[in-house]
């Protein structure tokens, strides 16, 4: 049972915003303690306004080939209130077994499809993609919900289609 006294942390996952920052998604991000962005960045301005809400952590996606975001790292580890989140781009990239290295969660983008499924005892999230839209799918974001109690709790909003 979990005791409400326990803090939860809770985090932003977003991806493929495409050099697109939907004025739409900053009011979702005002109770998050870390960003946690999986490339396609486009513009590091977009980094740049999410870290005035709360850290930002962000890798590079495959369109982030010039200016800062080509600096950014193509993977990352992050340990976030005792979980261990290994984040890449693209999932078929990942050349490492997460189970056995003792990640938590495995964070990725690409795709532009919101997935949130479990294998071998480890979270694989994709949030969506939050950019311009691509072909007929959902925007959408990600957060991460971090109890001490509980295991790593995934969640997908939708954000309204633009008119």
């Amino acid at each position: 049972m979990t005791n409400p006294a326990m803090k939860t942390t809770r985090i932003a996952v977003i991806s493929d915003t495409h050099s697109l920052l939907r004025p739409e998604v900053l009011p979702l991000l005002t109770s998050v303690q870390q960003i946690l962005h999986l490339g396609d960045v486009g513009d590091a301005a977009i980094l740049e306004a999410l870290s005035k809400i709360a850290p930002v952590t962000a890798i590079r996606g495959n369109i982030d080939h010039s200016g800062p975001c080509a600096q950014l790292p193509e993977t990352e580890v992050v340990e976030i209130a005792g979980q261990s989140l290994y984040l890449l781009h693209n999932l078929e990239t990942l050349d490492l077994n997460p189970s056995a290295a003792g990640f938590t969660a495995v964070l990725y983008g690409h795709s532009h499809k919101p997935e949130i499924a479990h294998r071998n005892g480890v979270l694989y999230f994709n949030p969506g993609s939050c950019g311009p839209r691509r072909f007929q799918l959902p925007i959408t974001i990600g957060f991460l919900h971090i109890t001490p109690d509980n295991p790593i709790q995934a969640e997908i909003v939708e954000l309204p289609a633009p008119a």
